[in-house]
């Protein structure tokens, strides 16, 4: 596979997951909502590495490495790293913690930063000539 088709594949992913979680959202599944919509920046955030060559298969890794690639060179702004905890963290709420139930807020919150933080990947893929 070239390093061009994957990153469109992450890419499209994310983009599906976004779609995901906005159908979600529009059901009042906001735990599922949350979800998807931390999964478009992570597959937004494998495109990023992939363009660098890199991979990582751990979820720990794709976020170390998104800071070590891009928020540190100051290829993309510190706030989108924080985005990517956030919803991390949200995730990590609504899938494992029986007693943690996501609200419509929550939901729109971190929808919209994945909106956010997938057109900021693929306005720097652009920017970095590989879109």
């Amino acid at each position: 596979m070239t390093q061009s088709t994957e990153i469109e594949l992450y890419l499209e992913r994310a983009r599906n997951a976004l779609q995901q979680a906005r159908d979600n959202l529009n059901l009042d599944y906001y735990d599922v909502a949350t979800s998807r919509a931390y999964y478009a920046m992570f597959y937004a955030a494998s495109a990023l590495l992939a363009s660098k060559g890199l991979s990582r298969s751990k979820h720990s890794g794709v976020h170390s490495a998104f800071s070590q690639y891009f928020i540190k060179p100051g290829l993309i702004e510190i706030e989108y790293a924080k985005m990517l905890g956030h919803a991390f963290d949200s995730r990590l709420d609504s899938d494992y913690d029986m007693m943690f139930s996501a609200e419509r807020t929550l939901a729109e919150d971190v929808l919209r930063d994945a909106q956010r933080f997938v057109d900021r990947a693929e306005r720097c893929l652009r920017q970095a000539g590989v879109l």
